[in-house]
Formats: C-alpha cells, sequence, structure tokens
C-alpha cells in the first residue's frame, strides 16, 4: 500500500452501527462465536450491527438482538455516552469495497429477564454465531479480536458496575 491509499483509507467514514451488552442475573455478559472465525483464538464478541436508514439507535439495537440470538426479553440499564469507534485491517475492510474504513458504535447495555430456551442463533435464517455462552465482563477483552480490544476494554470501564446489579437467577 502506497502512503496516499492509506491517506485514502483514512479519510472514509466509520459505518454507524450499534453493539449490545447483554448481562443475565448472575452478572456474566452474553457472548457469541463467530461462525466465519471458527478455530481462532479471538472469534468470540457480542451482538452488534448497522442501523437502518430512519432508524434510531436503541432500536437498531434491539432488532439487531433479536436478528442475532432471537432474545427478546431484555431491560435496557445502560447506554454508552460516547460513540466508540475502531478502524478495520485492511484485509477485512474489502467487504465494504472501500466504503468505510471501520466501525462507530453507540452501545446499550441490557439485563436478560428472559428463560434461556429464548436463546436461538438460528431463528432468523441469516447466522452470525455457531455458539454462545455467558462469561465475566472483565473476561470478554482476551477473546475478541484484537482491533476490537480497545473498544471493549472502554466497555468494561464504563459498564462493570452493571455486572453486579443482578436481577433474576438467569
Amino acid at each position: 500500500m502506497t502512503s496516499s491509499d492509506s491517506n485514502t483509507e483514512d479519510t472514509l467514514p466509520y459505518r454507524r452501527c450499534v453493539g449490545i451488552m447483554v448481562f443475565n442475573g448472575r452478572g456474566e455478559v452474553f457472548v457469541g462465536k463467530r461462525v466465519n472465525m471458527d478455530g481462532r483464538a479471538h472469534a468470540w464478541q457480542m451482538p452488534q450491527g448497522g442501523i437502518d436508514k430512519g432508524e434510531e439507535p436503541l432500536e437498531a439495537a434491539l432488532r439487531e438482538l433479536e436478528e442475532e440470538t432471537a432474545i427478546r426479553s431484555v431491560d435496557l440499564i445502560g447506554e454508552s455516552k460516547d460513540w466508540l469507534s475502531y478502524d478495520l485491517p485492511a484485509d477485512v475492510r474489502g467487504r465494504w469495497a472501500g466504503r468505510y474504513r471501520g466501525q462507530t458504535q453507540k452501545w446499550f447495555v441490557f439485563r436478560f429477564v428472559g428463560d434461556e430456551v429464548e436463546i436461538n442463533l438460528a431463528a432468523h435464517g441469516s447466522i452470525e454465531f455457531c455458539e454462545w455462552k455467558w462469561m465475566p465482563l472483565h473476561d470478554i477483552v482476551d477473546i475478541v479480536v484484537p482491533f476490537k480490544q480497545p473498544v471493549y476494554e472502554s466497555l468494561v470501564r464504563q459498564f462493570s458496575h452493571l455486572s453486579t446489579n443482578t436481577g433474576s437467577g438467569n
């Protein structure tokens, strides 16, 4: 890549997205293993997705959460103050055909208040995750792809206090 290519990529906009953190009643956070990352050490992440034209970020978060996990039984308990951004590595940017340099995300935090039988990764046909689990919030930074780790570190700092505010025993 030449320096002019790098400058061009740095001026590309960020894709507006939402990120979704879901705590269960034990204070653990939901993570899914990405289908296209099977066998890799950093294959896990929290649900996230793009904001459709005319859609408010909270609407997008609820839609994405349901599309990726079938989860609907949640209470909103937090929201990031700022948008958090990350740059995608060049080899990952290709799927957006040079339109975006990365993503900027508004994060929403929910408490899961349903029964785990509600969680169905294949409910809407388009499968993002091949498996899921609940885990301690402080452990998630080490299992996500390195280019997302600074965002996840920020999320742990902002929202760790919510993991101890448990609700039901899910």
